[in-house]
């Protein structure tokens, strides 16, 4: 029992160390034998806790989508209408200077156009947490126009892909330039494009 539940601890350290390093490198930058000094686990051993680089890969995704997922619920159960958990999930992407953003730390910007061409079951586990994202933020901006903190005009679903694209352009543009004004840009457009009857 405590050797699998050392083994488990040890193929938790080396996902969190590649998540570091992927963030940073991209996933094709970050080599195995970094990864594995990185982590302090012994040459050799990576094929114990993962069959591929690849199936690396795909666990270190499955890993990221399910924390993204707790920190949505974190977000999204904040207390307010609609709008305002809306505006909450989506003032977190841009840093307070203390902590990282969502757009800092998110590896559908750092990630999506490598692994498309690269893996398509690291794809398909990417675009499965960006659909679980879609569908949140569908959910949330249909209780804001039941609510009526959201224009009833607003359609959800297109709504939410929009926003979420606009978001994702803005934090690619933001890394590019090294200038946040993008992610404020795409602020204040979401913040118009989640208006009420009669608040403009």
């Amino acid at each position: 029992m405590m050797t699998k539940k050392k083994s488990e601890l040890t193929r938790s350290h080396i996902l969190a160390i590649g998540r570091e390093l992927v963030l940073r490198k991209g996933f094709g930058g970050v080599g195995l034998k970094e990864l594995l000094e990185q982590s302090a686990v012994p040459k050799g051993s990576f094929y114990y806790y993962f069959a591929s680089k690849e199936a690396f890969g795909c666990a270190l995704l499955k890993q990221y989508c399910s924390d993204y997922a707790e920190r949505l619920d974190a977000l999204f159960g904040w207390k307010g209408n609609g709008r305002q958990r809306l505006m909450h999930y989506w003032d977190a992407w841009l840093s307070d200077g203390n902590t990282a953003s969502l757009a800092d730390r998110c590896l559908v910007v750092k990630l999506a156009a490598e692994i498309s061409d690269l893996s398509d079951n690291m794809r398909v586990i990417l675009l499965g947490g960006v659909e679980d994202l879609i569908r949140r933020l569908t959910k949330t901006i249909t209780e804001g126009r039941e609510d009526g903190s959201i224009s009833p005009s607003c359609i959800p679903e297109k709504t939410a892909r929009s926003l979420y694209s606009l978001w994702l352009g803005a934090a690619i543009l933001a890394k590019l330039g090294k200038d946040k004004t993008p992610l404020d840009q795409a602020l204040l457009a979401t913040e118009q494009a989640l208006s009420a009857p009669g608040s403009l």
